[in-house]
């Protein structure tokens, strides 16, 4: 699952007041950004309030401005988004969550991952995030992985393709920890990790990945991601569906103990 950090209204507050003393003054990006120690397009991200500025930047453009005090009281008012917005909804329904289900078909999903399997996977992230926009994801991330271990935990039950297992994110070492990471998770009684063999010619994933989510209101909802961001399916016929499809595919992976044996495999050969 993506997650990250979008523009805040603050964010977007403190880029218009920057932005809007900078043409007052006549400076061009460039001239600003040499200034504050960035280039042209990432003063223009800071700018469009997409983009965090450093307490650097904050410090010097004051003096370039020459408005410390209009810089500073904009800056007092900032506050990063631990999220995009298209993830808020599902996230807040994530962290009440009573049971997950989730088919993972592309990378291992963020409640489960190590932190440097997270950072390996923001870090191949395009358009490219700087190592700070990187760091605060990653910290996001793992913060929701608390639902993991609070009392009661939630009940997470996963399928994973086995190429997802193979692939070297972040190389041998850092997937050698992911693995061993779903092994201990693996033992837990609230946890159930499947892994769906590459040789079994055909089964009902193919529509791609998935979660579904149930409520404390044992409300089922189902969400899925794509590139443009994820949606929150309700509808009670769609939900139904995707239901059967998760049966079907439980069913056709491997069970618990013969995919923790193949995840074994696999660290052997890292």
């Amino acid at each position: 699952m993506q997650d990250g950090a979008e523009g805040s209204s603050s964010m977007k507050m403190f880029g218009a007041v920057s932005r809007a003393l900078r043409e007052a003054q006549g400076s061009t990006r460039e001239q600003f950004g040499a200034h504050v120690g960035y280039s042209a397009s990432q003063v223009a991200m800071v700018e469009r309030g997409e983009r965090m500025p450093s307490p650097q930047f904050i410090a010097r453009a004051g003096e370039f401005l020459h408005a410390q005090v209009a810089i500073d009281a904009a800056a007092e008012h900032l506050e990063r988004r631990r999220y995009p917005s298209w993830f808020d909804d599902y996230v807040e329904r994530e962290a009440e969550a009573v049971s997950l289900w989730s088919y993972d078909t592309h990378v291992i999903m963020g409640l489960v991952q190590t932190e440097e399997y997270a950072r390996a996977v923001l870090g191949a992230r395009v358009p490219m995030l700087d190592d700070e926009e990187i760091e605060h994801r990653v910290r996001s991330r793992l913060a929701r992985q608390a639902i993991l271990t609070r009392v009661p935990p939630v009940s997470l039950a996963m399928v994973i393709e086995e190429w997802v297992l193979r692939r070297p994110v972040g190389g041998r070492a850092v997937l050698k920890g992911q693995l061993e990471r779903l092994l201990e998770l693996g033992e837990k009684r609230n946890i159930s990790i499947q892994v769906m063999p590459t040789d079994v010619e055909a089964h009902a994933g193919f529509n791609g990945a998935w979660t579904l989510l149930e409520t404390p209101k044992r409300e089922w909802v189902g969400y899925v991601e794509g590139q443009a961001g994820g949606l929150v399916i309700e509808d009670r016929e769609e939900v139904s569906a995707m239901f059967q499809r998760f049966g079907m595919i439980r069913s056709q992976a491997l069970p618990p103990g013969e995919s923790a044996k193949l995840i074994e495999g696999l660290v052997g050969e890292l």
